[in-house]
């Protein structure tokens, strides 16, 4: 009988196997799916170029013009301290209905429900009104003499009205969503650091919030690029973001339309770019949980490159038994 080596290699005696070409499966749905997605492309491309309903001469008019790029910053700004004030109660009331204490941890929950269960929309318009309910704001002991005091209306503008109604909103979403990365550690992490000496506000900073943060940073992108388009919203109590911006001009041109595309092609820009930096937080965050990162944008493109061209395979001689009747 003669070794597998051998017989891998045809130096038995017998004749060499044949190569086995490597034919790949057929898929002529995928075929067919890829010519209709095409088709409609093209439909849409045609349409966007030859349809004079879209004014791309007024679209690029106003494109970069200062009244849309005023409102653009002010979105920006909008998103930017919305998240910010979002995240640290987000936290803050987290660790509250974590708490085993249970005056702080129904007053974490109490301020969930309340946010949660009423629109953002009534909020805003709540906060912008809101003094009619409260007309003057002071300042000092509780039930007794007050220190500072004034009126509400100069400090409660329709910017800090936006702030706080989009803020507070935030703030319970996010309440859940570090919530939920808190519980992914296991709570052995929290006594073997409690164990070592640490306090709990120690263990959560240096040992439980680390770990959840993979668990935290997808939905808190996912929250940061709703409220890009949440922020448009605050057209409603006429402070002049984006879209308001957008509003102002086309209600005294009644180019509707375009001015309408420069809105959308602005959000699309940023969510873009958001969407860019939420990768690339979730790979720094996956460093330790996999031996290998997830590949860049340019891996994938290039890879693909690669795979589409790839000749196709060709296996060596085949190791199945011949047809000569001998045994190996």
């Amino acid at each position: 009988m003669t070794s597998f080596a051998e017989a891998a290699d045809g130096t038995d005696g017998t004749e060499p196997a044949e190569e086995i070409r490597a034919i790949p499966v057929r898929h002529p749905g995928r075929w067919a799916a890829s010519a209709v997605v095409l088709v409609l492309v093209a439909m849409l491309a045609h349409s966007l170029v030859s349809d004079s309903t879209y004014q791309w001469g007024v679209f690029g008019q106003y494109f970069t013009s200062a009244v849309i790029l005023q409102g653009l910053v002010l979105t920006i700004e909008l998103t930017i301290i919305a998240m910010a004030i979002g995240i640290v109660l987000g936290v803050v009331a987290a660790v509250m209905r974590l708490s085993p204490n249970p005056v702080v941890s129904g007053a974490g929950w109490v301020y969930v429900w309340f946010f949660r269960g009423t629109p953002v929309l009534v909020q805003l318009l709540f906060w912008y009104n809101i003094s009619a309910l409260y007309p003057r704001l002071s300042l000092g002991i509780p039930f007794g003499p007050d220190f500072v005091h004034g009126n509400v209306n100069p400090i409660i503008t329709a910017f800090t009205a936006a702030i706080l109604g989009l803020g507070l909103n935030e703030g319970a979403y996010m309440s859940e969503i570090v919530r939920a990365g808190l519980l992914s550690v296991d709570h052995g992490q929290t006594e073997a650091a409690q164990a070592l000496g640490m306090t709990r506000g120690l263990a959560l900073r240096r040992i439980v919030l680390p770990q959840a943060m993979r668990v935290i940073i997808p939905p808190t992108g996912n929250e940061t690029i709703g409220m890009l388009k949440t922020t448009s919203l605050a057209s409603t109590i006429a402070l002049s973001e984006l879209l308001r911006a957008t509003q102002n001009i086309y209600s005294r041109t009644y180019q509707t339309i375009p001015l309408l595309i420069v809105a959308s092609v602005w959000y699309i820009t940023l969510t873009s770019v958001l969407s860019i930096g939420q990768y690339y937080l979730e790979r720094y965050f996956a460093r330790g949980s996999a031996r290998t990162l997830p590949p860049t944008p340019l891996k994938r493109l290039r890879q693909s490159l690669i795979t589409f061209h790839a000749p196709r395979p060709v296996i060596g001689p085949s190791l199945a038994p011949p047809t000569n009747g001998s045994r190996r």
